[in-house]
C-alpha cells in the first residue's frame, strides 16, 4: 500500500536539508580560502531564505496541508486518518520565527568564522541539520517524529559548541549540554513509553481522545514527560547547565540556544500538553504553574549577580522561559487557542529582542575578551548605532517604553493568568518583572556612561549589522503594530 507524500508540506525542511547537503559537497571539494568560508556562508544564508519563502507561500496558501498519514482503511477512526505531519497556523507561525532567527544567527556566524579558527564546512553543515529539526518539530503530530526532531534540533549543537578547538570552556560547555540533553531524552522516552503502553497510539489525535480519564501510569507519564521538555527549555529544576553552556559556547551558537533551541522546545512542549493531553489539564496545570513561576524567579534573581554580558543574557533567557510557561498553566481554565497564542506571541517578542542582543554582545565581544557589562561601558559614544540598538533591545526585554513589543508581551500572558484564575501566579511575575528592570535598566545605563578608561574601538564587521538591524526591525514592527502579534499567535 503506496503513501502519497505531499512535497509542498514539507518544502521548508527539505529545502534546509539539501543546502546542508550541497554546503557539505562543497566544503570537501573547494579550496580551504577566506573566499571559500564566505561562499559558505552565502549559501547557507540562501537555502534558509529559499526555506524561508516556502513558509511564507504555505500561509498565503490559507489551507492546513498534512502528510505521512495513515491510510484510510487503517485509520481506527470514522474521521480523517491522523496524519504525522502537518501544516497549520501554529506550525507556520513557529517555523517563520526559527528560521527569521536562522537568518540572524548565520549572519553572526559569518562573522564568528571570519577568522579561521573554526572550520567553516562543519559549522554550515550543523546549523543546517539544527534548522531542519527546528523547523520540522511544530510539525510533527506523532511522537516518534516529536522525538527525532527534537533530538535533531539537540545533538548538532554539542559539535557546534565544541567546534572552537583548543578552548578549554567550550569542551566543557559542550559536554554540560551533552549530559543534560541525554538524561532529558531518557527521561521523556520513559514518559513517552508509558503514554504509549497506556493508549496504543503514537499519534497526538489519538492520545487526546484515549487519556481523558485519569489513570495512575498516564500522570507519571505526563510528569516524565513535562520534566523532559523542561531540560531542553531551561526550566528550574532543570536550568543549571544553561549559564556555563552559554558562556563556554560561540555567542552565535549561545544566540541559537536562546532563540531556535526554546522555540524548538515550547513547540514541542505544547504540542504535547495542549494537543495530545488537553484531557490531563488538571494535572499537568499546576506542575507548569510551579514551574513558571520558579523558573521567572531564579532565573531574575541569579541575573542580578552577574558581571558578565553573557551570563546575565544566559540566567535572562531562564527568566523568559518562565514568562512563556505562564500562560500554558491556564490552558484548562481559558482554552488552548487563547493560552498557546499568548506564550507564542511572547516567544516571537522575545527571540527578536534577544538576537538583537546578542549581535551586538557578539560585537563587543571581537574586542573585550571578557565582555563584561563594564565593557559596554560608553559603547554609545564609541558606537551610537550599536549603542542604542543593544539599549532598545534591553528596554524591550524590560517591558518599558519605548520597547512597546516588550510591555504588549507581558500585557497578553498576564491577561491570560489572570482570565484564567490564577492570581498568585499574576503576583510573583509582577514582582520579577520589577526585579528584571533593574539588571536592564543597569546594563543600558552602562551604555550611556562616559568610559573613564581609554576608549577601545569596535573591530568592523559587516554582517553583524544586518543582523542586529532586521533583529531591531521587528521589535519595531511589532511596538507599532502589536495587533499583528496576536494575529500571527491566533489571539
Amino acid at each position: 500500500m503506496s503513501q502519497q507524500i505531499d512535497y509542498f508540506a514539507i518544502a521548508p525542511p527539505l529545502a534546509l536539508a539539501v543546502t546542508a547537503a550541497l554546503v557539505l559537497l562543497l566544503d570537501a571539494f573547494l579550496p580551504h580560502r577566506p573566499r571559500t568560508r564566505a561562499a559558505l556562508g552565502l549559501v547557507t544564508l540562501a537555502g534558509v531564505l529559499v526555506s524561508l519563502g516556502f513558509v511564507v507561500a504555505q500561509a498565503m496558501a490559507g489551507r492546513t496541508l498534512g502528510t505521512f498519514c495513515v491510510p484510510p482503511a487503517l485509520a481506527r477512526t470514522g474521521g480523517p486518518p491522523p496524519c504525522s505531519y502537518v501544516v497549520d497556523g501554529f506550525t507556520l507561525v513557529l517555523a517563520g520565527l526559527v528560521l527569521a532567527a536562522a537568518v540572524v544567527i548565520v549572519l553572526m556566524s559569518m562573522t564568528e568564522l571570519a577568522g579561521g579558527g573554526i572550520p567553516a564546512g562543519e559549522w554550515h553543515f550543523l546549523l543546517l541539520c539544527t534548522l531542519v529539526g527546528a523547523v520540522t518539530l511544530p510539525a510533527s503530530r506523532d511522537l516518534v517524529m516529536l522525538v527525532v526532531a527534537l533530538e535533531l534540533v539537540s545533538l548538532p549543537v554539542f559539535a557546534l559548541t565544541a567546534l572552537k578547538r583548543y578552548d578549554g570552556r567550550a569542551s566543557e560547555a559542550a559536554v554540560k549540554l551533552f549530559v543534560v540533553s541525554v538524561v532529558s531524552t531518557a527521561v521523556m522516552l520513559f514518559g513517552v513509553s508509558l503514554l504509549y503502553g497506556m493508549t496504543g497510539t503514537v499519534h497526538l489525535s489519538g492520545l487526546a481522545a484515549q487519556t481523558q480519564a485519569a489513570a495512575p501510569v498516564v500522570t507519571v507519564g505526563v510528569v516524565l514527560v513535562v520534566a523532559g521538555f523542561g531540560f531542553k527549555i531551561a526550566a528550574v529544576p532543570f536550568h543549571a547547565w544553561a549559564a556555563d553552556v552559554y558562556q563556554g559556547a560561540p555567542v552565535p551558537v549561545a544566540a541559537l540556544l536562546s532563540a531556535v533551541s526554546k522555540a524548538a522546545g515550547f513547540a514541542g512542549l505544547i504540542l504535547v500538553l495542549a494537543t495530545a493531553l488537553p484531557g490531563q489539564a488538571g494535572t499537568w496545570g499546576p506542575v507548569v504553574a510551579i514551574l513558571s513561576a520558579l523558573t521567572m524567579t531564579a532565573g531574575n534573581l541569579l541575573a542580578l549577580r552577574q558581571r558578565s554580558a553573557v551570563r546575565l543574557l544566559a540566567w535572562s533567557s531562564v527568566a523568559q522561559s518562565g514568562y512563556v510557561l505562564a500562560p500554558l498553566a491556564v490552558t484548562g481554565a481559558i482554552g488552548a487557542r487563547e493560552a498557546v497564542g499568548a506564550s507564542v506571541a511572547y516567544l516571537v517578542i522575545y527571540a527578536a529582542m534577544n538576537l538583537g542582543a546578542f549581535a551586538v554582545v557578539l560585537l563587543v565581544a571581537r574586542t573585550a575578551g571578557r565582555n563584561e557589562l563594564d565593557d559596554y561601558r560608553g559603547l554609545a559614544f564609541r558606537s551610537p548605532a550599536a549603542g542604542i540598538a543593544l539599549a532598545f533591545c534591553l528596554v524591550c526585554l524590560a517591558g518599558l517604553p519605548p520597547g512597546l513589543a516588550g510591555l504588549f508581551a507581558k500585557v497578553f500572558v498576564f491577561r491570560a493568568i489572570v482570565e484564567g484564575g490564577l492570581g498568585w501566579l499574576a503576583l510573583v511575575m509582577a514582582v520579577n518583572t520589577v526585579i528584571g528592570l533593574y539588571y536592564y535598566a543597569v546594563w543600558a545605563a552602562r551604555l550611556f556612561t562616559p568610559d573613564a578608561r581609554a576608549p577601545v574601538a569596535l573591530r568592523a564587521a559587516p554582517a553583524l549589522w544586518p543582523a542586529t538591524g532586521l533583529a531591531v526591525a521587528v521589535a519595531i514592527v511589532f511596538s507599532l503594530a502589536p495587533q499583528l502579534v496576536l494575529d500571527l499567535a491566533g489571539l
